[in-house]
């Protein structure tokens, strides 16, 4: 298992430097919304559906990307009608309040991925310490801190690329480690249908609160100097259908072979589980963690920086920003757990996702297209629920 989990995780990786995949401009496009999409957020979501909704996990997982889809939707109709007209006045003023909010949702995503850093960075080394996962954490913030306000982050930046292949390659292996699991389960009638332990409103609110796990589409929109608005939204649409088609599969995987796990769970509870199918994959799955976290993390710091000086007229430097953003990363850290941290990014993208909504329906009011105002209007109220009873799962 060990050899078929690394050869498919090499295979995967050569396949991301091929030649005619590097030169193609919707893949290089995919690169950053798939990197915000695919985060370790992917690692914690599989064990906490399998122990919150049961045998209703894919289900749950399936619902959660129908409704990126359908908030990713609003975004490219505004990247087509931009393309063609400008704004109205009071499209305008909501697209830069959404700004506003979108800076606060960077905020806290920042916290968000260097808790999961420091939770998977600490896991095999010193899992017995409670203080080491946020020690490590705030380390990162505080190194984050002094190159982003002494050189910035263009050097780290074109980590990307690398960091996505690597994420993407070992997620490839653990896929076909789970595969052989699944088949040896299902082969022995040894697969578990789990009942829910969440139902009802809480069902709800919890999903809610899951919702900054497969966030990360709306990037796509901001690629405005290098890519086309076709590229941008043929970019944004295949991020979120391979993203879509990874995490079903592996939902499906693993909500069926393991026995129920207990709650609260940890954030880490995916290393305890692959472990049994394969000796090397909890160390692979901690550096795709530790590459995707670090690399997200960098990304929004700078967005925020960029964001902070351009909404206040270049009065907020980056280097500003960045401070600002580690001092409330790092009272989130030591404030609030990585469920409570997961739940309030999950609100604070929600309420930029219902601005983004608003502003679809007023454009497609402006068109005379009244299906498109009317399913725009109802994913803006979509959005504002979950921005209101989004909640925290038990941790």
């Amino acid at each position: 298992m060990n050899s078929a989990i690394l050869a498919m995780t090499a295979l995967a990786f050569g396949l991301m430097w091929l030649p005619a995949l590097l030169r193609s401009r919707t893949w290089r496009a995919m690169v950053t919304p798939l990197a915000s999409i695919i985060g370790s957020g992917f690692l914690i979501l599989g064990p906490l559906l399998q122990a919150s909704y049961g045998r209703f996990a894919p289900l749950v997982m399936a619902a959660l990307c129908a409704v990126a889809w359908a908030f990713g939707a609003a975004i490219r109709y505004s990247i087509a009608a931009r393309a063609h007209t400008a704004a109205t006045p009071l499209a305008a003023r909501l697209d830069r309040l959404s700004e506003v909010v979108l800076g606060f949702a960077y905020v806290i995503s920042v916290a968000y991925y260097l808790n999961l850093f420091g939770a998977f960075g600490t896991r095999l080394i010193w899992p017995e310490s409670a203080q080491a996962a946020p020690l490590l954490t705030s380390a990162v913030f505080v190194v984050i801190l002094l190159v982003g306000w002494r050189w910035g982050f263009r050097s780290l930046e074109r980590m990307e690329y690398l960091s996505v292949s690597l994420k993407l390659a070992i997620i490839a292996g653990l896929l076909v480690g789970l595969a052989a699991y699944f088949a040896h389960k299902a082969q022995a009638s040894a697969l578990v249908f789990l009942p829910a332990h969440e139902t009802g409103w809480s069902a709800l609110t919890l999903g809610f609160g899951l919702l900054v796990t497969v966030q990360g589409f709306e990037t796509s929109r901001y690629l405005g100097e290098e890519y086309t608005p076709q590229e941008r939204i043929r970019s944004m649409r295949w991020a979120q259908i391979f993203s879509t088609l990874i995490y079903l599969t592996y939902t499906v995987l693993l909500a069926y072979s393991f026995a129920a796990l207990s709650l609260p769970i940890s954030e880490t509870a995916i290393i305890d589980l692959m472990a049994q199918v394969a000796p090397v994959l909890p160390v692979m799955l901690v550096i795709a963690a530790l590459a995707a976290q670090f690399s997200a993390a960098v990304a929004d710091t700078g967005g925020a920086g960029g964001l902070g000086d351009e909404l206040t007229g270049h009065r907020l430097k980056p280097r500003h920003s960045y401070l600002l953003l580690v001092a409330a990363g790092l009272a989130l850290t030591w404030s609030a757990d990585i469920f409570e941290i997961i739940a309030w990014a999950s609100r604070a993208f929600a309420a930029y996702y219902a601005l983004q909504n608003a502003i679809a329906t007023l454009e497609a009011r402006a068109r005379g297209q009244r299906a498109h105002m009317a399913f725009f209007a109802l994913m803006c109220l979509l959005a504002a629920a979950i921005t209101l009873f989004g909640q925290p799962a038990e941790g």
